[in-house]
């Protein structure tokens, strides 16, 4: 059975003492009916698109609607130049950020880590540090084991769906997730990444979805940045000790809630919030004007 809580899925962890990463795979066995080596066949397979994703990022592409495309090769180059602040991984999180989500803007291979549009935060904390060789694919793979088993519990009591919760649903999820596959790599006993996951969805409660034109485009690009930063400093809060007061799951329902107080045009409907802004309102009817077959070109692109 899959889990429902967070608590429960710690006391497992703790009863059979086994890592967070093995009961999530052993659960995720048992609810799906598979070997244990069909299930790690299946995650390997989803970190090998996840570096597929970013290693088939073209600077010069951009999406139909003109609105996405080039940032992450901008941000790597200021990078280059010692021109950012927060050192080399926060810069690297920033453009892996960019570059998956730039991605799935322009219809390309991605991860719905947990949706298509938080797609970028979850690969930004972990591609970087496989790269320089801090964690390898079967640490990268456990570490997304931890998120999955996040995301389940998130489902499960709340939702991941922007047009549901708004947009704490889906980055803030993906935060969450995130936070918690980074602690658990970075050594955090399963406590921790709890609190990790917590202080990151608590961080981006009443998040709300917005896409100018409809579009998962903007905001939604730059939110999964957002989402990829605040998961490495929950991350590193939790590693540090720093533990947060409302239980994960508190913290999850509590989101749940917020996402059902949340008015319509505040999720994902492209009526509220910065698609109604005088420029947003501007960018969409010059799209519509332009490109009239540009919203069916995307239509597959949504938030969820």
């Amino acid at each position: 059975m899959a889990f429902v809580s967070v608590s429960e899925m710690l006391a497992a962890a703790q009863e059979s003492g086994h890592t967070l990463p093995r009961v999530i795979l052993e659960s995720d066995c048992t609810e799906s009916g598979i070997t244990e080596a069909k299930s790690r066949e299946k995650m390997h397979a989803l970190w090998q698109v996840m570096q597929s994703t970013s290693a088939a990022y073209e600077p010069g592409r951009r999406s139909a609607s003109g609105l996405t495309g080039g940032e992450a090769a901008r941000v790597a180059e200021a990078a280059r130049q010692g021109l950012l602040f927060g050192g080399e991984y926060l810069a690297a999180v920033t453009a892996e950020a960019l570059k998956t989500a730039e991605c799935n803007a322009c219809m390309q291979r991605i991860v719905a880590a947990p949706t298509a549009g938080s797609c970028g935060v979850l690969p930004a904390v972990l591609l970087p540090l496989a790269r320089a060789g801090k964690a390898d694919e079967e640490a990268c793979c456990d570490a997304l084991y931890v998120a999955a088993g996040f995301g389940q519990v998130i489902a499960a009591r709340a939702t991941l769906a922007g047009a549901e919760g708004g947009c704490q649903a889906e980055v803030g999820a993906a935060s969450a997730m995130a936070a918690a596959a980074l602690c658990h790599l970075g050594g955090g006993a399963p406590a921790q990444c709890s609190h990790a996951a917590a202080m990151a969805l608590a961080g981006l409660l009443g998040l709300v979805c917005d896409p100018v034109a409809g579009l998962v485009e903007v905001p939604c690009v730059k939110r999964n940045v957002t989402g990829a930063v605040n998961a490495v400093a929950a991350a590193n809060m939790a590693i540090a000790g720093v533990t947060f007061a409302i239980p994960c799951d508190e913290v999850i329902d509590a989101m749940g809630r917020i996402g059902g107080q949340l008015p319509s045009d505040l999720r994902e409907t492209a009526r509220g919030g910065l698609a109604d802004t005088p420029t947003g309102r501007e960018i969409a009817e010059k799209l519509a004007e332009t490109q009239p077959t540009a919203k069916e070109t995307l239509k597959d692109n949504t938030c969820g």
